[in-house]
């Protein structure tokens, strides 16, 4: 009998989603009626955001926007092309340069997203030859692009450089091919810090090549926001970020040496057959890029409103985990109806929440994801704690 390739989309997972929906339990895809601020409307109500990775507060910056507005009146709304083709514009290369002024390097790309860029370079760098270790906790692009590669994946546990040790001496007890480590610097669920210094010993005495992935440190880690490779003055061999947290927009780029640049300019499938970053996005992340270096202000707000929030829920007994600089202060709550009910509270008080389930985290890991913003004022988190306490007393 010929297989349905249908068939595979009734299953339990599914049927999980569809009961948790049936309940008003379900927390993904909600419509949002403002901007993403420290506050926003949903369903006709104002909430407190703490589910925005909006970390300095710059989507709804009045420079930011007349910089979106006056690249649209200029570019209009549309690249209408690849980069390689029709696509570059003046503030690509603009904002390519304002990078590697801020972050060092050789040379930039810019892509049109930040997951393009981690799928670009997995699949272009790594060769029937090589191997990716990548930590167990990675973003799921880094994942996805080493399942597009032509070499080997080697997944480490979570920020054990012992694990990561073992699988690089076991692999190169054998081979003699291309390795490649990719770590995030902050990680999206947990908050909590890559070991990068040991981590970048072992790149050395293995000569495996490291890439860093700073999407939840830029802006509000390290000297002028320039992410954790730059504050442990560990010299990754690539850095990649991402626009759409803290530089208020949508895009991504990396940094590397020229000569490894200059290959993925006509070998990286995802940056040569994708549009263009468009105008409005690519001159409001240089407009915030420019914002974020200037004003220190914003990360000393982050790592305050931070704080606040942490010491807030750990007094009302919860248990929270991530690092104290990192503006991601994860709730561990453990079964998935749990915190998916635990999210509904919250919500009904004003207060919006990611919720992590299975299998975003590990089963019975499950967790409410909070995040501050530098424009979070001391009242925001109060009320926040507020909803959190109800919340509590609820579920006792």
């Amino acid at each position: 009998m010929v297989a349905d390739i249908f068939q595979k989309c009734a299953n339990p997972r599914v049927d999980e989603y569809r009961a948790a929906d049936a309940v008003g339990l379900v927390p993904y895809f909600l419509e949002m009626g403002s901007e993403s601020g420290p506050t926003v409307m949903h369903d006709g109500k104002t909430m407190v955001m703490l589910g925005s990775n909006n970390y300095l507060g710059l989507t709804g910056d009045e420079r930011v926007k007349r910089a979106a507005i006056a690249a649209v009146e200029r570019y209009g709304t549309g690249c209408t092309g690849s980069r390689l083709m029709n696509g570059t514009l003046p503030l690509h290369r603009e904002l390519e340069e304002a990078l590697l002024d801020w972050l060092g390097g050789d040379d930039c790309l810019v892509f049109t997203t930040g997951y393009a860029v981690n799928l670009g370079l997995l699949a272009t760098l790594v060769g029937p030859d090589d191997q990716v270790f990548l930590d167990s906790s990675c973003h799921a692009s880094l994942a996805d692009g080493a399942r597009m590669a032509s070499g080997t994946t080697a997944f480490f546990r979570h920020n054990s450089v012992e694990s990561l040790l073992k699988r690089m001496r076991n692999w190169r007890a054998n081979n003699e091919g291309g390795a490649l480590v990719a770590v995030d610097t902050v990680y999206s669920m947990e908050g909590d810090l890559a070991p990068l210094h040991e981590i970048g010993e072992v790149c050395a005495e293995h000569g495996a090549r490291l890439l860093v992935d700073e999407a939840h440190a830029l802006g509000v880690m390290g000297p002028k926001g320039a992410g954790l490779a730059a504050e442990t003055a560990v010299q990754a061999d690539l850095v990649m970020g991402t626009f759409s947290k803290s530089l208020a927009s949508c895009g991504g780029f990396v940094i590397g040496p020229r000569n490894v640049l200059d290959h993925l300019r006509i070998a990286c499938h995802p940056f040569l057959f994708t549009a263009a970053g468009v105008p409005a996005a690519v001159a409001a992340a240089l407009c915030a890029q420019q914002i974020a270096v200037e004003e220190d202000w914003r990360r000393e707000a982050v790592l305050a409103r931070g704080a606040q929030l942490r010491a807030g829920l750990l007094e009302l007994g919860y248990e929270v985990g991530g690092d104290p600089v990192s503006p991601i202060i994860p709730v561990h709550i453990g079964a998935d109806w749990d915190a998916l009910r635990m999210w509904r509270s919250l919500l009904d008080n004003g207060v919006y929440t990611n919720c992590a389930v299975a299998p975003a985290v590990a089963a019975n890991k499950a967790l409410l994801r909070t995040s501050v913003m530098a424009t979070h004022t001391e009242r925001h988190i109060d009320e926040a704690l507020r909803a959190f306490e109800v919340a509590k007393s609820l579920s006792a």
